[in-house]
């Protein structure tokens, strides 16, 4: 008889795979470590193939768990698409939305085109902008959900995830060390700039302003350039930066909160879709940079 491959399993195998690690995978889905692994065990079981070997403390596929893998992200995608699609066949309208551009590039198209996919009915507006701009813009009613990247926890709203911030240079950046650090930064007011020069300022190391630009894009170009070094999160790190290690001498950093708030206001039942959507594919995402 044909083995019938259960969906949940599939699901947990792709996790586990992406995370790297069984543990981080039960934590995602909310089972224990033994839980996970007892699944994977018993899918490797009617099989009759391995599926994982261990490395160190990660995870590598065999041949037979890349096969599988490519198959149940395939199959999940399909399942994922069927039952929005038929739950939410009745959504129309349009959603507006608010992001920070430090996930415009990576996650933001994964989310909006998942979405979209589930969706077709659905007007999306979507700004990438500075945590200012789209917060008066929620208050005003001209966004009916944003996302904000910040250091205080005093807004009003869901948090999704604290991410520790981090010092961004290029991988041969040298400092002398009676040098003030170059600093290339996001005009005011800007959480990542305040926080870069609160920490040298109690680490009473000295440092100066080398470029400032309202854009990331630019921002990034300057630190690829050489001018500065920057701070923001390791999750918004480009391929061609790299996060600075202790051998730079910076001092620590605090934690990022990424928030998500409607100001209190009741979602649409496309904007409560949309932000189903958000937390459904923001943790693994972001376990992946």
């Amino acid at each position: 008889m044909p083995v019938n491959l259960d969906i949940d399993v599939l699901r947990t195998l792709v996790v586990a795979h992406d995370l790297g690690a069984f543990n981080r995978a039960a934590k995602t889905i909310g089972r224990s470590q033994s839980a996970v692994s007892q699944q994977v065990s018993k899918l490797e079981d009617r099989l009759g193939l391995e599926l994982f070997r261990k490395e160190g403390r990660g995870l590598i596929p065999t041949e037979a768990g890349e096969i599988i893998l490519g198959y149940a992200r395939r199959i999940i995608d399909l399942n994922d698409e069927a039952v929005a699609i038929l739950k939410s066949s009745n959504i129309n309208g349009s959603v507006r939305l608010g992001f920070p551009s430090d996930f415009a590039d990576h996650w933001l198209p994964t989310a909006l085109g998942r979405f979209k996919r589930s969706h077709p009915n659905v007007r999306i507006e979507a700004t990438v902008d500075r945590n200012v701009v789209l917060a008066d813009r929620l208050e005003k009613g001209q966004l009916d959900l944003i996302m904000l990247l910040t250091e205080s926890t005093r807004f009003e709203g869901e948090t999704l995830a604290d991410l520790p911030m981090a010092w961004i240079g290029r991988a041969n950046s040298v400092r002398g060390p009676a040098e003030p650090v170059p600093l290339a930064v996001l005009e005011a007011p800007c959480t990542f700039r305040a926080a870069a020069i609160a920490a040298l300022d109690r680490a009473e190391i000295p440092w100066h302003i080398a470029f400032t630009t309202p854009s990331l894009s630019g921002l990034w170009a300057a630190v690829d350039a050489g001018l500065g070094i920057t701070v923001r999160t390791a999750a918004s790190v480009p391929d061609h930066l790299t996060v600075l290690g202790e051998s730079a001498e910076l001092p620590a950093l605090p934690m990022a909160h990424l928030f998500l708030s409607s100001a209190g206001r009741e979602l649409s039942p496309a904007a409560a879709r949309f932000r189903e959507i958000l937390t459904e594919t923001l943790p693994v995402l972001l376990s992946l940079n």
